[in-house]
């Protein structure tokens, strides 16, 4: 297919000249010719006309876990890239955390070529340390040269000090990007859920905020020290956020994300004790959530993942203490996001990891590289196992109200349109 005319679009891109105009957008063999406000169509044209069409820069999301390899049973790169374009997403990051860990160039180079000939785009992070253990630094560089854009071990936490200082400083010599999860695993220790009142009430085990504050404050210090840049991902406190607000203050080149769960769900849905909204790091209280939206808003939280995680029945559905931490989240991240953010937020923070992450942003202009999400922001429905495309079914969203519709992308000159 070499040709595509997208009628009555309302374009939503800040950066674009057409922003909030409602316009046709012709397509030819990946690059936008032609916006206007009506273009005659032609034989041999596909022409894609939805109701209330929406169309927006590419989604970028920066944390997406797959499986593949070694873990093929939860997700495999083919099927979570179609699930990623089906929910919108034009670009993923895909986290190192397969078996093996994708922890030097040959791993990096097999999710690469795994994802060839895809519509969405997959970049991958590196490891930073050998086997995520936190012991020694992966091959950075040589992952840098194989196509990573970052090395983070995800959702675990660098306890050495000396690591992630090091970690920091040898980064700079190519321009590299450290991802730091923050979390003190001596003040963890065996917590579960949020320290609070929910906590007490349902008998579990309690994680305190200062966990994460903790590391955070401590990596901020690192970074004043070392320079260079660091990316915190899944950001969940207040003190976090002020912590960060400060950093950026200084002039420190940090950035941070928030899940697309914390936003929308709290730790009172805990109350059945059901694994589904076991997450790391976990669901906090309301006062909490609210203090993260309004992080977003006001522009200390650069973006929004929705930190897809699959896991599979036999590691999620057990006794909640005994369950791994995850929730998937491609389908359901618009919809939810949706029903607590205005939408020209939803699509600034769905799409400003591509500057942090240094990946190319293709505004909507004439003459530009055709990479688009089509939506509808209006009308309601409730998420259901019939929403969810991906191989694992661990979601955090099921029965959960969303807003709006996903229709689907167009980039790497392929088109995907939901049926």
């Amino acid at each position: 297919m070499t040709t595509v005319l997208i009628k009555k679009a309302t374009i939503i891109d800040k950066n674009s000249s057409f922003h909030n105009q409602t316009v046709d957008i012709k397509i030819e063999n990946g690059i936008i010719i032609e916006i206007a406000k009506n273009i005659a169509s032609e034989n041999n044209i596909e022409v894609i006309e939805k109701e209330n069409l929406h169309v927006s820069q590419g989604w970028f999301d920066s944390s997406v876990s797959f499986g593949e390899p070694g873990y093929e049973d939860r997700e495999t790169i083919a099927n979570g890239l179609q699930v990623a374009a089906k929910s919108g997403f034009t670009a993923i990051a895909l986290q190192p955390n397969s078996f093996p860990v994708i922890d030097n160039q040959s791993q990096v180079k097999f999710v690469l070529d795994k994802a060839k000939n895809q519509a969405t785009t997959l970049f991958p992070i590196g490891a930073l340390t050998k086997n995520s253990e936190g012991t020694d630094l992966a091959e950075l560089f040589d992952m840098k040269n194989a196509g990573a854009i970052a090395f983070g071990d995800y959702n675990k936490a660098i306890q050495d000090a000396n690591i992630q200082k090091i970690a920091l400083q040898y980064v700079q010599d190519f321009n590299g990007l450290v991802i730091s999860f923050c979390q003190d695993y001596s003040l963890k220790g065996k917590g579960i859920v949020n320290e609070g009142i929910a906590s007490t009430k349902l008998g579990l085990k309690g994680i305190p905020a200062l966990a994460e504050e903790l590391h955070i404050a401590r990596n901020l210090f690192l970074l004043e020290y070392t320079g260079g840049k660091l990316h915190i991902p899944t950001i969940s406190t207040q003190k976090s956020i002020q912590l960060i607000k400060e950093a950026k203050a200084k002039g420190l080149q940090v950035t941070c994300s928030v899940s697309v769960h914390h936003l929308v769900l709290n730790e009172e849905i805990l109350s059945g004790f059901d694994s589904r909204y076991k997450v790391t790091p976990p669901l906090r209280d309301e006062v909490t959530r609210k203090a993260l939206i309004e992080a977003v808003i006001n522009g200390t939280i650069d973006c929004i993942t929705s930190d897809h995680n699959p896991l599979d029945i036999e590691h999620k559905k057990l006794e909640f203490d005994l369950a791994k931490d995850g929730t998937i989240g491609l389908e359901s991240a618009f919809g939810a996001l949706l029903t607590v953010l205005p939408l020209e937020v939803v699509i600034e923070k769905l799409t400003a990891a591509k500057k942090i992450f240094e990946i190319e942003e293709n505004k909507i202009e004439i003459n530009t590289k055709a990479e688009l999400s089509f939506f509808n922001p209006d009308g309601e429905e409730i998420f259901t196992k019939e929403n969810i495309l991906s191989k694992s079914k661990n979601s955090a969203f099921l029965q959960q109200k969303t807003k709006g519709k996903v229709y689907g992308i167009y980039n790497n000159k392929k088109l995907i349109i939901n049926n």
